[in-house]
């Protein structure tokens, strides 16, 4: 499970590192999301975390190793976590 964070957006990605195959993703720029008027954006990330977990789950994968990608463990990529983690996704 990696994530891919900017200044205004945010995304994860699960994928079989095996075959090199992205098997599930979820973005902030997702419609559902992004149309979500006056929220922040460590809840955009709560509700991408939540959606990665569902489509994870959806393909059978429930469990993950998560690479942040040199991003700092708190704030969006925190909450993105822990949201995956109540999703039901286990790292």
């Amino acid at each position: 499970m990696s994530v891919y964070r900017s200044n205004k957006q945010i995304s994860v990605q699960v994928i079989d590192d095996v075959n090199g195959v992205t098997l599930a993703s979820a973005s902030s720029r997702v419609k559902d999301i992004a149309e979500k008027a006056n929220i922040t954006k460590t809840e955009q990330a709560r509700l991408v975390g939540k959606l990665a977990a569902e489509k994870a789950i959806e393909k059978g994968v429930l469990n993950v190793v998560f690479d942040r990608n040199g991003y700092l463990y708190h704030g969006r990529v925190k909450a993105l976590a822990d949201a995956a983690r109540e999703g039901g996704l286990k790292f």
